[in-house]
């Protein structure tokens, strides 16, 4: 029964390379990716064997916990990534749970996360070459280690199954995680100015984690090199200890969830409650920006943006305040806004590969390519706009002046327009594979070419270009000191940014209703 499963998850995988041939590029560039991480690891790996062995372990044992955690963490808040051998599928089969525990666990190596963790636990050896005994310890401790991480993430996704099959839960941990993402420079930096010496804590922390299950098996060649053997059987003694609970875990709440499977009810709904449909114009074009809207704030794969530009502005004024000091906050607050617009305008580029099949009821009721185009432009706006001129308000309180305010307005309006017409354009001549109404919005899917790569850069080069007048006058503004430049960029931004849009929706407009059929042609494709 292993081995079928086995056999059943490479069938699984050869398969998904016959759907298209983007598929198969999509996995050989994630494997030769995979392959370059896992040659720089190795070969840094030889490397740091040529220093003290205190310094190997430190390292190992710090990077091995990270690499714990990471098993532990991503397969809850990414619930959505697909699961090739989902245990719910095996319901109504008779396999015996050990050898489905078995074949589960042995079957996570058949992929590119689980391979490229084998190989470079395993090859942690490399690192102790200079202790021949403790390099033999690390190929049986890298073994293992590499299924502790894969028995870790399929116990932690058996017990939070009830709490994973909840759409809710689903949506919000997916896009709660983009967060400290996001932050992470901020973050680090906040850790580093609190930490004076590296050279002690991080050992210390070593030590500390070493005794723990996140760490111990890594510990263990370090413990035998320096000659503690008594710790290293202890480290190693914990290390089973570990894996043991947790294939206990895993087990108890597969038993469990084989026997009941989770299920997920819909909740009622109290009639007469139209939301974003009762703010707009009973028109087709009211319609859709209703639509968009209502998508905006309830699917997680629009939420995650709306979070994220946000965000941006922070990072940037953080960078800023690292290197300009305080008074580069003010400045960085207002132009930063438009960022933050253009990246909500943006995300309407993809509008129509989000609608998946969905977009057969456009096409179904013959809503005309400039409504359609004009609803998405509409609802995008109602969100980006009032973003951007809120960073433009704050950073003109933080610098106590107002004089950056009109050419921060002015490069709002221009990058907005430019991203919103641009995209108009594009989303009615380009689709993308992107994740499925329901799915995680973190899904990456294989099927993504070289071209959407290359639409997306466009893109973001045509609207940089579109901006430029815009920008130029601010910059001038900025320079001279004069604030008659402030005043143009404000009128040029506002002129061009309608310009764009409604040279956007009119030749999107145009282009939907010539190449309707092929767009939902290529939306289905990925069903």
């Amino acid at each position: 029964m292993v081995a079928h499963l086995l056999r059943l998850k490479v069938a699984l995988l050869r398969n998904s390379m016959n759907r298209t041939p983007w598929q198969l590029v999509g996995l050989i560039i994630g494997a030769l990716y995979g392959l370059g991480i896992l040659v720089m690891v190795l070969v840094g790996l030889a490397v740091l064997g040529a220093t003290d062995s205190a310094l190997v372990g430190t390292v190992l044992v710090l990077a091995g916990a990270a690499l714990f955690l990471g098993w532990l963490i991503v397969p809850v808040v990414a619930a959505g990534l697909d699961m090739t051998l989902d245990p719910a599928r095996f319901t109504t089969y008779a396999i015996p749970m050990k050898s489905m525990l078995t074949g589960l666990a042995l079957s996570g190596f058949i992929g590119i996360p689980g391979a490229i963790t084998l190989l470079a636990a395993v090859g942690t050896a490399a690192a102790w070459w200079r202790h021949p005994v403790a390099a033999v310890a690390a190929l049986i401790c890298g073994a293992l280690a590499a299924l502790t991480c894969i028995v870790a993430s399929r116990a932690i996704t058996a017990a939070s199954t009830s709490l994973a099959s909840s759409r809710r839960f689903r949506d919000v941990s997916g896009i709660v995680v983009l967060v400290p993402l996001m932050l992470m420079g901020p973050i680090i930096a906040g850790i580093s100015s609190g930490i004076t010496d590296f050279a002690d804590f991080l050992p210390q922390l070593a030590n500390t984690v070493s005794w723990t299950p996140l760490g111990a098996i890594w510990a263990v060649p370090a413990a035998i090199a320096s000659g503690a053997y008594g710790a290293a059987a202890v480290k190693f003694l914990i290390a089973l200890a570990t894996i043991a609970a947790l294939t206990w875990v895993w087990k108890v709440c597969l038993v469990r969830a084989l026997v009941t499977p989770a299920f997920s009810g819909k909740a009622r709904r109290k009639p007469g409650k139209l939301g974003f449909f009762a703010m707009f114009a009973q028109t087709p074009t009211g319609a859709i920006a209703a639509r968009c809207l209502t998508y905006w704030f309830r699917d997680p794969r629009y939420s995650a943006g709306l979070l994220i530009s946000p965000l941006i502005p922070v990072v940037l004024v953080f960078g800023g305040s690292q290197t300009g000091g305080m008074d580069a906050v003010g400045p960085i607050l207002s132009y930063s806004g438009a960022i933050a617009a253009f990246m909500i305008a943006w995300s309407i580029s993809s509008d129509i590969s989000y609608d998946s099949t969905a977009f057969a009821l456009h096409l179904a009721s013959g809503v005309c390519g400039k409504a359609d185009r004009t609803g998405r432009v509409l609802a995008a706006s109602v969100l980006a706009l009032p973003l951007g001129l809120l960073f433009a308000i704050a950073g003109s309180v933080v610098s106590g002046t107002w004089a950056q305010f009109p050419p921060a307005v002015g490069l709002i309006m221009g990058a907005a327009g430019a991203g919103l017409g641009l995209a108009s354009v594009l989303s009615s001549r380009f689709t993308m594979m992107a994740p499925l109404p329901g799915e995680s919005p973190m899904k990456s899917k294989p099927g993504n070419s070289f071209a959407t790569v290359l639409v997306q850069l466009g893109g973001f080069v045509g609207a940089g270009v579109l901006a430029a007048p815009v920008a130029v006058l601010v910059i001038i503004g900025a320079v001279t000191g004069q604030p008659l430049f402030g005043w143009l960029a404000l009128l040029v931004g506002l002129l061009l940014g309608a310009l764009y849009v409604v040279l956007g929706i009119r030749i999107g407009g145009a282009q939907y209703e010539r190449r309707g059929p092929e767009l939902l042609q290529s939306v289905s494709v990925d069903r």
